[in-house]
């Protein structure tokens, strides 16, 4: 389907299902989710009531027959200092990787916190991971710094590239 059809809206609780599949595959398969364990239907509906208005948002992309992906933007941290700073994250289905969907779901994601008190979007990248570096440089992310090491999955150590985007000045 060409990437023109491809519908992106907020997230809804019927999409919790879907979401759910595409990030117990990474969570299986990859280091991008540092978490271990897979992602039941009440942890991922608990995760999802998280989102909304205003600085934290769930986008995804739907095709009209299943769900491509999902991009969103989280507290980063909870103490009150750092309230217009989001962490934000996208993750595709395997299949839909390099066609577009990430630029216009994460592009969308970023133009909605641009009406928010949001100043600056912060990103962690688990290494290696070239697509979504240069996604995240393509979209005016810039590369802060690595932590190398960090975190331990399947026994292997994992590095974290981290990027910051400046969405509001004020």
């Amino acid at each position: 389907m060409p990437n023109d059809e491809v519908l992106i809206r907020p997230g809804r609780p019927d999409d919790i299902p879907e979401l759910m599949a595409i990030f117990n595959h990474y969570i299986e398969n990859t280091n991008a989710r540092f978490t271990t364990q897979l992602l039941s239907l009440e942890s991922c509906r608990a995760w999802f009531e998280g989102y909304g208005a205003g600085r934290y948002r769930l986008l995804v992309a739907h095709d009209g027959a299943r769900l491509l992906g999902a991009a969103y933007s989280s507290r980063y941290r909870p103490s009150a200092a750092f309230d217009t700073t989001v962490e934000t994250s996208i993750y595709l289905h395997p299949d839909r990787r390099r066609g577009g969907t990430g630029t216009r779901l994460y592009s969308a994601l970023i133009s909605l916190l641009q009406d928010e008190d949001v100043h600056l979007a912060v990103a962690g990248v688990a290494q290696p991971n070239e697509a979504s570096n240069a996604l995240h440089r393509k979209l005016g992310f810039e590369e802060v710094g690595t932590f190398r090491d960090y975190a331990r999955k399947r026994g292997l150590w994992i590095s974290s590239t981290w990027f910051q985007r400046l969405v509001n000045a004020g």
